[in-house]
């Protein structure tokens, strides 16, 4: 739970978007993987087997619950930590960038949501995914190419300007 229990709930949390739920997902995940821990069959793959199950809690609880809320940027920050300190014009800007980059992201359908923050928040490969996700490399590459080409359509939606400001009457969110 030490090594990989932060791993798990930034998952958790970017599929989710909510905190509360992300670890409950994630105390689920290694309840599930304490008792079936017998079906790991090569120990140097616990990482992924856990992120699997992790994906699989974070599916269930979205098919009960209702997930049309967006977090606001304070929430995200305060999750995943901050890095060194930047001037506070820089910082203002990168809050204002972050905050519609997370907006973008949690618009998407779950599927290309999983596809996203699996690859570039948790830096996955293509085939690492697949093999966490139970599908092949090509349904994977493909929900990449879609959740891309959603992310890019949701971005322009808004007009924004080199610093990430939203201007013009067409925003997100």
């Amino acid at each position: 739970m030490e090594i990989h229990g932060d791993y798990l709930l930034r998952t958790a949390y970017l599929l989710l978007k909510d905190r509360q739920a992300a670890e409950e997902a994630v105390q689920d995940t290694f309840i599930t993987a304490y008792y079936k821990i017998g079906q790991l069959a090569e120990p140097s793959r616990l990482k992924g087997w856990l992120t699997r199950i992790a994906v699989n809690r974070c599916r269930m609880k979205l098919r009960t619950w209702d997930w049309n809320r967006l977090l606001s940027y304070a929430r995200m920050e305060s999750f995943l930590g901050d890095d060194p300190e930047p001037g506070p014009e820089e910082r203002f800007f990168l809050e204002r960038r972050t905050e519609r980059l997370t907006d973008a992201v949690h618009r998407l359908t779950y599927l290309y949501r999983e596809a996203i923050t699996l690859y570039y928040y948790n830096e996955l490969t293509v085939r690492e995914m697949a093999e966490q996700l139970g599908t092949n490399e090509n349904t994977v590459k493909a929900r990449l190419a879609r959740g891309r080409s959603m992310l890019k359509r949701i971005w322009e939606e808004g007009d924004h300007d080199e610093q990430g400001q939203r201007v013009g009457k067409n925003t997100i969110g």
